[in-house]
């Protein structure tokens, strides 16, 4: 993505008219009638399709009960339209959401509580740079839960969880949403890397594995600071999503 195509989707993304959430009376709802109201596809079903969705509801709502009075910070990666971040606002209701995405002008939503920031996840300066600004200078610990659902390349995936885990408080929550399209789509297995799948199961067992993402000194962090690795299948053939608690 070169600095023009980003500039412009800016630029369309501040002119865009939103939504604002802030004014919407709809913070009781469950989770998955959020996901649904705001049009995520983590709904048990879709609403711009009437179909299935991922159904990724439940998992989230099991993992996140303990958060939900707490004063959170949340990043999502690949942000979209802002649905699910508009539904986590909801269900959050004290959470600050930080939404980094590629392509900001297709974001239909607002709230004094949500912060969008375009740019490639692949650009590691431009990404580090944004995150200084957002923990004010460089602060790792910052984040209570980190959301991938980024491009899925399976490259993207090993660095933003390479990268961005250190940014992740205690007993914080990384969670990595489709995270087997490389296993199941030659297009999202744009590296020949290890799978995240092959990847968890090392983790799971501090294993070493051959990457050139991840390095011995990443797994090493990784290995001491996971505590604990939940996966799930959700509704359709290629809906798999892990929650990654941290010490």
């Amino acid at each position: 993505m070169n600095f023009f195509s980003l500039f412009k989707r800016k630029i369309l993304y501040k002119i865009k008219k939103k939504i604002n959430i802030d004014r919407d009376e709809v913070s009781k709802k469950t989770l998955d009638q959020l996901f649904y109201y705001y049009g995520s596809d983590k709904a048990d079903i879709f609403r711009h399709t009437q179909e299935k969705g991922h159904g990724y509801s439940n998992f989230y709502s099991q993992n996140l009960e303990s958060f939900k009075k707490k004063e959170l910070k949340i990043l999502e990666i690949g942000s979209y339209s802002g649905a699910s971040a508009a539904a986590f606002k909801k269900y959050l209701p004290n959470s600050s959401i930080y939404c980094f995405d590629i392509n900001i002008s297709k974001f239909d939503y607002a709230s004094k509580n949500i912060h969008v920031y375009g740019l490639d996840i692949n650009n590691e300066n431009e990404l580090k740079k944004i995150l200084r600004k957002i923990t004010k200078e460089n602060e790792l610990n910052y984040f209570d839960l980190i959301i991938d659902d980024g491009s899925h390349y399976l490259k993207d995936i090993l660095f933003s969880l390479k990268t961005l885990f250190r940014y992740l408080k205690n007993e914080g929550i990384y969670i990595i949403e489709d995270f087997k399209y490389p296993n199941y789509y030659d297009y999202n297995r744009d590296v020949d890397d290890i799978l995240v799948d092959e990847m968890l199961a090392c983790l799971k067992e501090k294993k070493f594995f051959k990457s050139n993402i991840i390095k011995k000194t990443d797994q090493i962090y990784l290995f001491d600071n996971i505590n604990k690795i939940n996966c799930y299948k959700g509704n359709l053939k290629d809906s798999d999503i892990c929650f990654l608690k941290k010490r």
